[in-house]
């Protein structure tokens, strides 16, 4: 294998560290602490969810519409920078109005970052035919994931809340400074070798890509309930035994190796039948816990969740390069931008029903129930999965 390939993908796995793994997920462990101390409500922590994710609805468009075909890397090393100092900013700063404009500076960073990176990555792949190493590469998230739910706790009980995003904001430098060794321009030779490079048999016309935007929109709603409030629900269930905190271990974990498995398995049963499957488990795992939130339905629902949510943007992304093979980072903009809007909308909504009705059963009902709308939403796809899976190396 190419030495590029393999820096690229291991620079890629370093920057979803940063960008998605801590600056965007580790709120979701840190939370419970903050409140704790600063007593703030579900609504209000629902808000600075969705100011995070509003932010990344900007960033997303913004990525997909910018002409940085040629320019991706010092963008990309810019966006990283912004986003390190938007994470050591929360711990400095003690007010919510500035954890809001943080939060939004940092959720535009993660959008552009992670479409900018995949679309590197993924060409990178595509240009030496390794395309079927995608799923590594996604499994950066989970690894930030999991390094956030195992560092966090015993940081916090150190340097407490704020202490925590800076001690996650230097460890982002480290991993920076590998980066930058890491993903370096391609020669102008390889560069034309990308832009040859398509999928290897015919994908679904790009008139079903609306199909799979929808979809990819409604995912982002309803996962994200679970991704933000699933350690807060662990910590407030008295049928709860453990540290909440390895409730998003378990997320982390089960993400890592999942990515792999959901782009084999797309490889193997096309690309369409597997989204829909693993939506529809995801929507499993997301309701558990509105039915009873014991040790056992908390930790199954985590398993679930971050054995999908993960895969989901592996296949889902890979499908629409493979529909739309030339600038790639233009159709993961627009598709991560959908994702993003729903994912905007739904902590406030989760939040604010939380917070009306003292539980979280109804948001998380509710949630499941996008997921499969958006599952469904795949089913005339599933025709063109025999054309569109390409062949496994």
């Amino acid at each position: 294998m190419h030495k590029q390939t393999i820096q690229y993908v291991i620079g890629g796995i370093f920057t979803l560290v940063i960008a998605m793994g801590i600056a965007r997920f580790s709120y979701t462990v840190i939370l419970p602490y903050m409140q704790e101390t600063f007593e703030f409500s579900l609504a209000t922590a629902g808000y600075l969810a969705t100011s995070n994710y509003l932010g990344y609805l900007v960033g997303a468009l913004v990525a997909g519409r910018l002409p940085i075909a040629n320019k991706r890397i010092p963008f990309l090393q810019l966006a990283l920078v912004i986003s390190i100092l938007t994470t050591a900013f929360m711990g400095i700063m003690n007010a919510i109005l500035i954890w809001y404009i943080l939060r939004f500076i940092s959720g535009i960073m993660s959008a552009f970052i992670f479409v900018v990176i995949a679309s590197l990555v993924l060409d990178q792949l595509a240009s030496s035919r390794n395309m079927h190493l995608s799923g590594l590469f996604y499994s950066g998230v989970g690894t930030g994931i999991a390094l956030s739910a195992i560092i966090v706790s015993p940081i916090h009980a150190i340097f407490q809340w704020n202490g925590t995003w800076i001690a996650l904001a230097l460890f982002c430098v480290v991993l920076f400074v590998l980066i930058i060794r890491f993903i370096k321009p391609i020669p102008p030779y390889e560069q034309h070798l990308v832009s040859q490079a398509i999928a290897p048999q015919k994908a679904p016309p790009k008139t079903w890509l609306k199909w799979l935007i929808i979809a990819y929109s409604l995912e982002g709603f309803g996962y994200i309930v679970t991704g933000t409030f699933i350690v807060s629900i662990a910590q407030e269930s008295t049928s709860f035994h453990g540290d909440a905190a390895f409730v998003w271990f378990v997320v982390g974990v089960a993400a890592i190796p999942s990515c792999i498995v959901w782009s084999k398995l797309a490889q193997h049963y096309g690309y369409v039948r597997t989204l829909l499957i693993s939506m529809l488990l995801q929507a499993f795992g997301i309701v558990l816990p509105a039915f009873t939130t014991n040790t056992l339905t908390l930790y199954a629902s985590a398993f679930i969740f971050g054995a999908t949510f993960m895969g989901i943007t592996t296949v889902g992304t890979t499908l629409a390069r493979h529909i739309v093979p030339i600038n790639s980072h233009q159709i993961i903009g627009y598709l991560t931008a959908g994702y993003a809007f729903g994912q905007m909308i739904g902590p406030s909504i989760a939040g604010t029903i939380a917070n009306v009705t003292n539980s979280y059963q109804y948001a998380l009902i509710g949630a499941a129930a996008v997921v499969v709308l958006g599952a469904l939403c795949l089913i005339g796809g599933v025709k063109y999965d025999r054309m569109a899976a390409p062949i496994s190396k």
